[in-house]
């Protein structure tokens, strides 16, 4: 039992982010499916992809994507290699700094057409 300490957090973002990124595939679905009552319809629900507030919603879904992703290597490690379980703090401290070497620099990118017209 964790009681507190970063795996525990990291256990329950790794949650919170699958729930995220499921909910994301739901809505996903959702508007491709509007594309089967004719391309209007579809093209009607764009204008949401691109208003500001939902730039920076995708921006944090790529976040979810890339720490469940980079959590989930660090899990598949402790499981397969015996000695990883020693060296827990290090790992954190990997995971969370190769999550944020590469979401910051992606919010670059995805929020320029946002703040920098």
């Amino acid at each position: 039992m964790y009681r507190g300490q970063s795996g525990m957090w990291l256990w329950i973002l790794h949650r919170l982010t699958g729930v995220g990124i499921l909910g994301f595939l739901f809505l996903h679905i959702a508007d491709t499916y509007l594309v089967g009552f004719g391309a209007e319809y579809f093209n009607e629900l764009l204008f949401l992809y691109k208003n500001p507030p939902f730039r920076v919603l995708e921006w944090f879904l790529v976040g979810a994507v890339l720490f469940h992703g980079f959590n989930g290597i660090r899990v598949i490690v402790m499981d397969f290699w015996d000695k990883a379980v020693d060296n827990h703090k290090l790992l954190v401290q990997i995971t969370i700094i190769a999550f944020f070497v590469v979401w910051l620099p992606s919010g670059y990118f995805m929020l320029k057409p946002v703040f920098f017209h």
